[in-house]
């Protein structure tokens, strides 16, 4: 018989599964915080070069990029007054959509960290074979590409990474492995055979899925396993995004400080992305952002780990819910250790969102700002809104919004059209 967890300690609404906010008790300074982490903005920086390196090699990989010179970044979106209003903030409030929905190559946020861990392979690889690393676009040639062959890239994933290390790896001509949990969707599964990816499918869910991909890697010489739970590589890739951002504040004459705060909206599945894009932030304007996590009710992960405390890493089972979620990039039981205890404590808030209120801004942000979403990325509208009716939340008039969008771009259409019916109407204001 398994062991009884003691959760008497933990929010009532969380085992409810209830829609709430959570203020975070362990939040600190980051001043206090940032100098102690095993990850520094040296760290960041090099990694912020490994992108710039490799840009010629992206460049020929993938034509999209061309305009951009091989440089992966999203649009920085202004909302409109309507969609602001039905966000419970003033109708002249700055509120933008970092727009990682719409990533060139992958349509997801995944490509921030899963096409980057890819690339630090190759380039790592390729150096080990003889390569001096000065023309990295050398990479794309068919001798390459041929040495590249015998090895084999592994991921464990629900889908979006899963398709962002595959679509890099192949490119590269690296053999790619993705092992898929059952709440996967099918759609997701062929598009990865399209490309040439062995889909190897489990009836567990995504930590079922890592762990079987951890060990065929572990046993399979020359290969790379991508690790979406404990990758220092793919935090790294996504702590370059807020460099991203700021060059794009810049530009829109955007100031974020003490009398300009910052609230960024962050969809939270393990706790890769939204942790290497909060680590990013807080390295670059420390407590004038404020990030918060959003989480569906059935799988708030990063929730029940930053809850429980230091020492109890409890799964959403453990506090008796399902991890049954229509937002699938977000069905994770439990948390990434790696991004609990990097960013636990500069975490601000986590807000728990019902399927319901993710379909519904789904539906949303198509109608009245014309975004393609999947219901994982409208968690960051629906966990803004209900973050902005908690009345024990003051919010600076000035404060600038960002809700952070992760993937919907690439949705087949008749799963987009489905979704979208799937509720009407507009979303109902938080109770």
């Amino acid at each position: 018989m398994a062991a009884t967890v003691d959760t008497h300690d933990l929010p009532v609404a969380l085992g409810a599964a209830l829609p709430f906010v959570w203020r975070n008790p362990a939040w600190r300074p980051a001043a206090q915080v940032l100098d102690k982490l095993e990850f520094t903005h040296v760290d960041i920086e090099a990694a912020r070069q490994l992108w710039q390196r490799a840009a010629p090699l992206l460049q020929r990989l993938f034509p999209e990029l061309a305009a951009a010179a091989g440089r992966i970044d999203s649009p920085l979106l202004t909302l409109g007054p309507d969609t602001r209003t039905q966000l419970g903030l003033p109708a002249d409030a700055r509120a933008l959509v970092k727009a990682d929905h719409a990533l060139p190559v992958t349509g997801c946020i995944k490509a921030r960290g899963g096409v980057y861990e890819v690339l630090w392979f190759a380039l790592d690889l390729a150096r080990r074979l003889g390569h001096d690393g000065r023309d990295c676009a050398e990479l794309a040639e068919p001798a390459w590409r041929a040495r590249f062959s015998g090895h084999k890239v592994l991921v464990g994933s629900t889908g979006n990474l899963g398709f962002s290390v595959g679509v890099a790896a192949r490119a590269l001509g690296f053999e790619a492995e993705v092992h898929m949990s059952a709440d996967a969707k099918a759609w997701k599964k062929d598009r990865l055979r399209a490309l040439g990816v062995r889909v190897v499918e489990h009836e567990g869910d995504y930590t079922t899925a890592v762990a079987a991909a951890r060990a065929v890697a572990a046993a399979t010489p020359g290969s790379h396993f991508v690790d979406d739970e404990a990758s220092r590589h793919l935090f790294m890739g996504y702590a370059t995004a807020a460099a991203d951002l700021a060059t794009q504040f810049g530009a829109l004459g955007i100031a974020v400080g003490a009398d300009h705060p910052l609230n960024v909206y962050l969809p939270c599945g393990v706790g890769g992305a939204p942790g290497g894009v909060t680590l990013g932030l807080k390295h670059l304007w420390g407590d004038a952002v404020r990030c918060v996590f959003v989480e569906p009710v059935q799988s708030p992960s990063m929730l029940v780990r930053l809850a429980a405390g230091p020492g109890r890493a409890l799964s959403v089972y453990d506090v008796g819910l399902d991890n049954h979620t229509v937002a699938d990039g977000l069905a994770c039981a439990a948390a990434s250790e790696l991004a609990a205890r990097t960013v636990g404590s500069l975490i601000d808030a986590v807000v728990t969102v019902t399927d319901q209120e993710m379909l519904a801004w789904m539906r949303m942000a198509w109608t009245r700002e014309g975004l393609r979403l999947e219901p994982s990325a409208a968690a960051a509208f629906a966990g803004c809104a209900r973050l902005l009716a908690d009345a024990s939340v003051a919010q600076p008039p000035a404060a600038t919004h960002v809700l952070w969008t992760t993937g919907g771009a690439l949705l087949p259409e008749a799963v987009f059209r489905s979704q979208l019916a799937s509720v009407g109407g507009s979303p109902a204001h938080p109770a």
